[in-house]
């Protein structure tokens, strides 16, 4: 079963069809004691990083993410998700997050002919051998709409790039039991299907280690 933290922030019902479509349950959840129940956690969400964090404040989730993360349960944020995983944001001011990523949250810089927010389906270029794309065609499309992107500080932890600005910008990370998606997965059609298979294998590795 899949926990999606559900604090009012993001589209769950296109995300829980996009799980049911790959075979797997979730359930939305809001109290902080079922995090550390849950087999694995969805971080989702639209929106500022500053609005984000103070849902996930007023819910009384961060504390239990951060317990929930160093036990080794599989994570997963998307769109502004992922962004929550960084240390900090520099978005209308600086705002601290859930400091699972080391690495800055920061504005996007557009290049001739491109815009801010980048609103599209954008080529996405695997690295570092990331679980993620396992077995996914190099350069597949995924939908994005982001305005501010995740600077890791480990290059390690950066699982695809795209191209914006003149420079390769990070939309996918890897740390462990930790995973974030710049995308929208839920509209991102069959590729977007296949990376949340991705990693729901990686939930179902850890099960067994648990079981």
């Amino acid at each position: 079963m899949i926990s999606v933290i559900d604090t009012g922030i993001g589209n769950l019902a296109s995300v829980q069809r996009a799980f049911s479509t790959i075979g797997a349950q979730t359930q939305l959840i809001s109290d902080p004691d079922l995090v550390r129940s849950a087999d694995a956690i969805v971080l989702p969400g639209v929106g500022a990083f500053r609005d984000g964090m103070k849902a996930l404040n007023t819910h009384g989730m961060v504390t239990p993410l951060r317990e929930a993360a160093a036990t080794g349960k599989p994570i997963l944020g998307f769109c502004l998700g992922m962004q929550l995983l960084a240390s900090v944001s520099e978005e209308f001011g600086e705002y601290e997050g859930l400091g699972l990523i080391p690495g800055r949250v920061r504005a996007l810089t557009p290049g001739p002919n491109e815009r801010v927010p980048n609103i599209g389906w954008c080529d996405v270029i695997p690295h570092n051998n990331a679980k993620l794309f396992e077995g996914i065609p190099e350069a597949s499309s995924l939908y994005f709409v982001h305005s501010y992107h995740l600077q890791c500080d480990n290059p390690e932890h950066i699982a695809a790039t795209i191209r914006f600005g003149n420079d390769d910008i990070t939309v996918a990370l890897e740390h462990g039991n930790i995973f974030g998606l710049q995308c929208h997965p839920e509209k991102s059609q069959e590729a977007g299907l296949n990376v949340l298979a991705q990693f729901m294998n990686e939930v179902e590795d850890y099960k067994r280690s648990n079981s």
